[in-house]
């Protein structure tokens, strides 16, 4: 990411506990908009009719529609280019129709036709769907199935093409307000959570930060409070793509006379009183490997810092990158030049953990043809970064301590109306997590072999929007994005997610179509604007922070309903938490949720935020901030209704203990306690209920489903009362 020019009065919440009726049914979601005045929602123009997209007349609606004067087979064509994921389209299953608006002109006649395009790069043709004659000098409405087309619930859609065929006139036409409508939403929505299919532990790096050295506000107490306040654990310095310009031990950027406003030490004092982790990253761009070595020994062996994650550039493979070698952004050069690196500062210190750049897929960022890669699976060459650069590596003898992914879901140009932003379409990008998890793994052992077991996997930057900001990266979708990016990322291998950033700066370049949710008149992909003001993904942090600790159990859960996104992890002490992501801007989704291989008691606490939160960051009534309640569910099986464009963390007490008298072997007393598997509980007592002194005897993890306790009372004990309790 290139940094940027640097220039409790409680809201009300209600949650309906208990079943749905079967009769009551919800909006799906709001239609998704393609053109209105213009095209919106990151969708661009593949037509290859002539055209003109800002008519001023006649118009269905607003200020302009499109007109479109060809020959017969020309097509006025949308794609939705900004979200190819690894099912090589975007997810529509949300949608039933696809709609738009005609007008025959002065001649009418015009016969047009629907077809759409899917799979990757829209490799793939819908059935055609035909339309009857366009009417002279009026407007009238286009509905088309999905079904008829054959794409309901389709999750690979690539392009929408109204084509003018051969079989009406040719005159000229127009087109306005063209959409994907909804139908209607399940009635109840069903989640499970499967208690007993652990799938991963928990990694305390999944809460990171990037600073940057642009931050004037970063050594202060304000951030620091702000860092603990959201449980940040990992933080990255000095700052994206500045990292291949910045000289640590001036605190300028190439041949710059002047200092940025945040060195090193301040990063440390900021660090080292949040407790949190380091990673670094060292100059390659315009660095050498001795200025990165220095950079280590002032760290871990002149301030004791034991620093320990140190990765070579930012983004080396992007020719967006500052880069002064001879070649480049040349995966070759990098492997070469990184094998000196490594030698330098592990000599330093040897404890550190050193990571390279990589990106998905084999011929990504093939910049160059010099140098290629053997797939020894595939027998197949490559010229791609990260095979080149990985075989290089290995030929060298050099075997990475990790790996550094980034992700970006959009990019929009500054200041151009064709803006990649959407709403909808960016939270259906988050499984994408899945991909890059399997496609850098892969070719891990491909071109590293064996030594590949070792090699971990961190994600140093995600945010929604690589380009210009605007609405959404300020509004709560972004949080709700950041959440649902991290809970995906938890079900793979992914062992760091280090958001971009903590401070970034405003932006008006980006979009603020109507199109897009949110208030906010500035864009900026920071979690805090100026000192202290907090944008939605903060808060979506500091929820999360009571989702997972390390160490924690990443639990299977699934949910039936797109819109809705559920997670489900199991801490230390027992408990059981859900965090459950409604994606849906309008309805509340009522849910039956089912876990399995748990009994919780009734008691469970409840973490939200939502949109109540947000408008009052808007009005300055009630408060912006997370709400802590307590809540009852009714044990296993519950219902719960989840609102519109929300976050909400459900964390389900184990069932409270039993305890009960078992036949007496001899003179002994045997008590059997009762309760949850892999819950730690312990046994009290006491001889005076009255002065109520009880004395811990025993601690257990039940292993099943009970606990048998020994007693050996003497004949001259008094009587004894007992009782046992879960341990938090």
């Amino acid at each position: 990411m290139s940094h940027p020019i640097v220039t409790r009065l409680g809201a009300v919440v209600l949650i309906t506990i208990g079943l749905a009726t079967a009769t009551q049914i919800v909006s799906a979601q709001s239609n998704l908009s393609i053109y209105t005045d213009h095209l919106v929602n990151g969708f661009q123009d593949w037509s290859w009719a002539a055209h003109n997209f800002a008519n001023p007349s006649p118009v269905h609606s607003g200020n302009n529609s499109i007109s479109v004067s060809d020959v017969a087979w020309t097509a006025v064509s949308f794609e939705q280019a900004g979200f190819n994921n690894y099912q090589g389209g975007f997810d529509v299953s949300g949608y039933t129709n696809f709609s738009f608006w005609a007008n025959g002109g002065s001649g009418g006649g015009q016969r047009l036709q629907v077809y759409v395009q899917y799979g990757l790069n829209g490799s793939s043709s819908s059935a055609t769907y035909s339309l009857s004659a366009l009417p002279v000098n009026a407007w009238q409405q286009y509905v088309i199935p999905f079904s008829a087309l054959g794409i309901a619930g389709a999750t690979n859609v690539n392009r929408f093409n109204i084509q003018l065929t051969g079989n009406g006139t040719t005159n000229l036409f127009y087109l306005d307000d063209i959409q994907l409508t909804t139908g209607s939403g399940p009635s109840l929505v069903q989640v499970t959570i499967n208690a007993t299919n652990r799938i991963r532990t928990a990694d305390a790096r999944w809460s990171g930060l990037n600073t940057a050295v642009w931050d004037s506000n970063l050594d202060t107490p304000q951030t620091t409070n702000l860092l603990s306040e959201i449980g940040a654990k990992i933080l990255r310095f000095p700052g994206g793509s500045l990292s291949d310009e910045y000289h640590w031990g001036t605190g300028r950027s190439l041949n710059n006379t002047w200092q940025w406003g945040t060195f090193f030490t301040n990063f440390i004092h900021v660090a080292t009183n949040v407790g949190a982790q380091a990673l670094i990253t060292v100059n390659y761009g315009t660095g050498t490997p001795a200025e990165a070595a220095a950079w280590v020994r002032s760290a871990n062996i002149t301030n004791h810092l034991a620093f320990k994650y140190w990765e070579i550039g930012n983004e080396c493979y992007g020719t967006w990158e500052t880069d002064s070698n001879a070649v480049p952004n040349d995966p070759y050069t990098y492997a070469v030049r990184a094998q000196q690196y490594f030698l330098a500062m592990k000599t330093v210190d040897p404890t550190i953990k050193i990571g390279v750049v990589t990106a998905p897929g084999e011929d990504a960022y093939a910049t160059y043809t010099t140098h290629s890669a053997i797939n020894p699976f595939t027998g197949l060459a490559h010229y791609g970064w990260t095979p080149v650069m990985l075989s290089t590596l290995k030929s060298l003898g050099i075997t990475p301590d990790f790996i550094v992914n980034h992700r970006y879901a959009e990019y929009s140009t500054p200041n151009s109306a064709a803006s990649s932003d959407c709403d909808a379409l960016l939270l259906q990008s988050t499984p994408a997590w899945t991909g890059d998890a399997v496609d850098l793994r892969q070719q891990l052992n491909a071109y590293l072999g064996t030594a590949a077991t070792n090699v971990e996997m961190l994600v140093t930057e995600n945010n929604s929007e690589a380009g210009a900001q605007g609405r959404q990266s300020t509004s709560l979708v972004n949080a709700l994005y950041y959440a649902d990016s991290l809970g995906q990322l938890m079900l793979t291998e992914f062992n760091a997610y280090v958001w971009w950033d903590l401070r970034n700066g405003s932006d008006p370049t980006g979009s603020f179509d109507p199109s897009l949710y949110g208030w906010r008149n500035n864009g900026d992909i920071a979690m805090v604007g100026d000192v202290t003001n907090c944008y939605p993904p903060f808060y979506a942090a500091k929820l999360l922070q009571h989702f997972t600790a390390a160490g924690d159990a990443i639990l299977a859960a699934t949910s039936d309903y797109s819109l809705l996104s559920a997670y489900a992890a199991r801490h230390a002490n027992g408990s059981v938490s859900l965090l459950v992501i409604n994606k849906n801007p309008v309805a509340s989704l009522n849910t039956h949720l089912s876990v399995n291989g748990y009994q919780p008691g009734t008691n469970a606490t409840l973490y939200f935020y939502g949109i109540p939160q947000d408008n009052a960051a808007q009005s300055g009534l009630g408060s912006p901030d997370i709400q802590l309640t307590n809540t009852w569910v009714s044990g296993a099986n519950f219902n719960y209704s989840f609102p519109p464009y929300s976050l909400t963390l459900l964390t389900l007490l184990p069932v409270a203990p039993q305890i009960q008298n078992q036949p007496a072997a001899g003179s002994n007393l045997i008590l059997q306690i009762q309760g949850q598997p892999d819950v730690r509980y312990i046994l009290q007592t006491t001889t005076n209920l009255a002065g109520a002194h009880w004395i811990s005897v025993q601690t257990n993890t039940l292993a099943a489903n009970s606990w048998n306790v020994t007693n050996s009372p003497s004949a001259t004990a008094p009587a004894q009362f007992w009782r046992a309790a879960w341990l938090p």
